[in-house]
């Protein structure tokens, strides 16, 4: 039972970190995945690539927002200084970034036979090759611009890459332009293999694409030498901000947003180190940035696109052994009903040290099966390719009753989105996308099917599927998240409310099994911290223990700190941006905050609290959630109670006592922010633990 919540005794608030920085102290602890002597080579250039692409995403929607909201403020603000603060750890981050490339990465990498050769190292036949490729794939797609009135700077995308050139001599009308811009289309792969002909016995060689135009610049300007060069890159502001309340169809408002979003306000240029400084500033005075805003990086502007790379080695051993996840042959028979079998008890799903294709096979068992009368789903992320979209697509065809709710502000993935929902659309499926003000990150699907009632006659049973995470079968291959499978009556009739509010937008009754956002999560979450709390101050068992991916919300903070000063032990285990300083004295000295980055993405949220001695003063929700402000008053979320005593406890043996154990892949947090990595080499890993629970190979 949650408590009311009621007037609190003084507590000390614990002052809140800054977020921009934790999340680049999350980044830190990816990066330094990259040095470790257990991660395989390739495996540890893709955690500089995931670094890369976090980056580009703190520039272009959390660092550009941070930017706008201090823009009325004060020169010498708090906030501005903590900008600051943050800009010189992003650079500082970054120039690690390509230290670790360089001095470690591509050495080890070399002494396994693989290399990037740049045009210096190139022999002859190996030049000519590059050549041809130049003049035969890059050449005809490659538009120089010289600068003149008539031939302004030019329109730079968001992440694009570009070149920009100081020629000498004149130009064919005789006059003394100079600056040239040329920019590279994104269709041109970044990471081209040389031919094995080419290479000696035993080496994989390739070349960059910049390394080929870089090389052949001259030929783009026939006639004048090229004096200076460099690459360059913009990162600009890609939040896609479509005001729903003065759009009268949101899909079309987004689709036209989607041609606008890459050609946002600029917030960091990237140039190569030896860019010349005349350049550069040419550079920020055309984007109107200052120069706290340019990095100077020693490697090619977009280390993300080295992904190509490890796409195109052939060398297994340099990779993470193959997993496959277990189909959880326990709790589901291969090729009994799905739904036969849902009437013994729920079935629970650990992605992905279990397989996500019972997933799958729940919904296509629905498809085929003719007493299924209706399916509804929520899509927040499922990518451009979809086994569980394409199903929908089949059951709205079988006549079935198909309801979606398409999230189509979900950054990032709104083309996907659109596309999903106009070829569902297309079928007959009722298509919905969401609340106008509040994005549906909410993980359900609901299956009504009619079956023989007790009395013998046709009676209509809801079966649902509830997620930590998204229903997108590749993210599953990599991010840990709980699945439950249920024919509960109370789970799958508040499941169905949910969908309700969303296409009809009425109100409902309260709910028995879930707590939902922007309605009750936050005020049950306080509630049971407010039971904590209590027990904790009349000397009963008192306990909090969170798994989530942020945790940035004040009020939740200040409740986490009320139940530990009041004697409870916090343990919170959160991968990302943690905003509470844990080791306080007096204000947190008993919450303990770590954070676990290893070879999946740590992607469950799990919340347990105990706040008594009884079997019912125990309680653990699973939630698509994280303890965020816009997750729990600007979005729609749900979190279960797991109410059977033997899944809570696999959840708890599962989800959190092997991370709280973990002294591999575990980070603790300081008082002051900075987190110190456990590196334990024969200490247990969580991630492993399970890995070989699950028996996957």
């Amino acid at each position: 039972m949650i408590a009311a919540v009621s007037a609190a005794p003084r507590i000390a608030m614990p002052p809140l970190l800054n977020r921009e920085r934790a999340i680049l102290a999350f980044n830190r602890r990816v990066l330094a995945q990259a040095c470790r002597d257990d991660v395989p080579q390739l495996e540890r250039l893709r955690y500089v690539t995931i670094v890369s692409s976090n980056l580009d995403e703190f520039f272009e929607v959390r660092f550009a927002d941070a930017l706008e909201s201090s823009r009325p403020s004060p020169p010498d603000s708090e906030q501005r200084a903590s900008l600051r603060e943050a800009a010189r750890e992003a650079h500082a981050l970054i120039d690690e970034q390509y230290r670790i490339l360089n001095d470690q990465i591509m050495p080890a990498l070399q002494r396994e036979g693989i290399v990037i050769i740049n045009h210096a190292e190139r022999n002859e036949a190996q030049r000519q090759w590059t050549d041809a490729y130049f003049e035969r794939d890059v050449r005809p797609l490659l538009v120089p611009v010289g600068l003149d009135p008539a031939h302004p700077f030019p329109q730079v995308a968001n992440k694009s890459l570009n070149f920009i050139v100081r020629l000498g001599g004149r130009d064919a009308f005789g006059r003394d332009s100079s600056i040239a811009i040329v920019k590279v289309p994104r269709a041109l792969p970044r990471v081209i293999r040389l031919p094995q002909a080419l290479c000696p016995p035993g080496v994989q060689a390739f070349v960059l694409l910049t390394s080929v135009i870089r090389a052949n610049l001259e030929r783009l300007f026939t006639g004048r030498p090229v004096v200076s060069f460099s690459q360059f890159r913009v990162t600009r502001d890609s939040d896609l901000e479509v005001d729903g309340v003065d759009v009268a169809n949101l899909r079309q408002a987004l689709r036209s947003g989607l041609t606008t979003r890459h050609y946002g306000q600029a917030i960091r240029l990237e140039v190569v180190q030896s860019c010349p400084e005349e350049l550069w500033r040419f550079l920020l005075d055309q984007f109107g940035l200052p120069e706290a805003a340019l990095y100077r990086v020693n490697g090619p502007v977009n280390l993300g696109r080295l992904n190509e790379l490890i796409d195109q080695v052939d060398a297994p051993p340099l990779r993470f052994p193959r997993y496959e996840p277990s189909w959880p042959k326990r709790r589901l028979v291969i090729g009994k009903s799905i739904f036969e079998q849902l009437h013994d008890g729920d079935v629970m799903l650990h992605h992905p040290f279990e397989s996500f294709e019972p997933v799958v096979q729940f919904l296509r068992e629905a498809v085929h099966d003719p007493d299924v009368l209706a399916v509804k789903l929520t899509i927040y992320r499922t990518g451009n390719e979809s086994v569980l979209m394409d199903l929908l697509i089949d059951a709205a065809r079988r006549g079935k009753e198909v309801t979606v709710v398409v999230e189509l502000k979900a950054r990032y993935d709104e083309e996907a989105n659109i596309n999903w929902a106009e070829r569902l659309e297309a079928v007959g499926a009722q298509v919905v996308y969401g609340i106008v003000g509040f994005k549906t990150h909410a993980k359900l699907m609901l299956i009504t099917r009619r079956e023989p009632g007790s009395d013998g006659r046709p009676a209509l049973r809801r079966y649902a599927h509830l997620s930590t995470g998204n229903y997108n079968s590749k993210t599953a291959q990599h991010y840990t998240d709980i699945g439950v499978l249920t024919a509960d009556p109370d789970l799958t009739a508040d499941a169905d409310s949910v969908f309700l509010q969303l296409t009809s937008l009425t109100r409902v009754r309260p709910q028995r099994a879930l707590l939902t956002a922007p309605f009750a999560l936050h005020r049950g979450l306080m509630g049971h911290l407010a039971d904590v709390a209590q027990a904790a101050a009349d000397g009963q068992p008192a306990r909090v223990v969170v798994k989530i991916n942020a945790l940035t919300e004040p009020r939740l903070i200040g409740a986490l700190a009320a139940a530990a000063q009041a004697g409870a032990q916090v343990d919170l285990i959160v991968r990302g941006a943690c905003m509470l300083p844990a080791g306080l004295p007096g204000v947190t000295d008993r919450i303990r905050v770590r954070s676990i980055v290893g070879r999946f993405l740590e992607h469950t949220r799990v919340m347990y609290f105990r706040f008594g001695p009884r079997e019912q003063d125990e309680v653990l929700y699973l939630s698509s959630a994280d303890w965020m402000g816009r997750n729990m008053f600007g979005r729609i979320e749900v979190a279960w109670r797991v109410n059977d005593a033997a899944m809570r406890q696999r959840v708890i043996d599962e989800c959190l006592v092997p991370y709280l154990h973990d002294r591999r892949d575990a980070w603790v947090q300081a008082s002051d922010g900075t987190y110190t990595r456990i590196d334990d080499p024969d200490g247990p890993s969580a991630q492993q633990a399970l890995m070989g629970r699950f028996g996957g190979g």
